[in-house]
């Protein structure tokens, strides 16, 4: 398993704009899925917080905090790994990181 291949705690998500994986939690509206995010710091369109990659102008899509349940760095580009990974569906915890293998 390549290194970037796991999940992570969102309190070491970066917040530096750079684009990440992030599982949103299952709700009222569907199932956990997988989408593309980045931290932004604000802006004349919308405040601080988790915005999603395809967000523009006058339609900013943000997440709340408790929305989103974890993160993975974005894979490296590989021929053979062309689909995005599966949302965690596991019980948060100790189990992030490969830490409760």
């Amino acid at each position: 398993m390549d290194e970037t291949d796991h999940w992570r705690h969102m309190a070491t998500a970066p917040k530096n704009g750079s684009r990440i994986l992030v599982t949103i939690r299952p709700s009222e509206q569907g199932p956990a899925e997988v989408d593309l995010a980045y931290w932004s710091n604000g802006d004349q369109f919308g405040g601080e917080g988790w915005r999603a990659s395809d967000s523009s102008p006058g339609h900013i899509i943000q997440y709340a905090e408790p929305e989103l349940k974890c993160w993975m760095p974005m894979p490296s580009a590989n021929l053979d790994r062309l689909s995005m990974p599966s949302p965690w569906e596991g019980d948060d915890g100790p189990q992030f990181d490969g830490s409760g293998i």
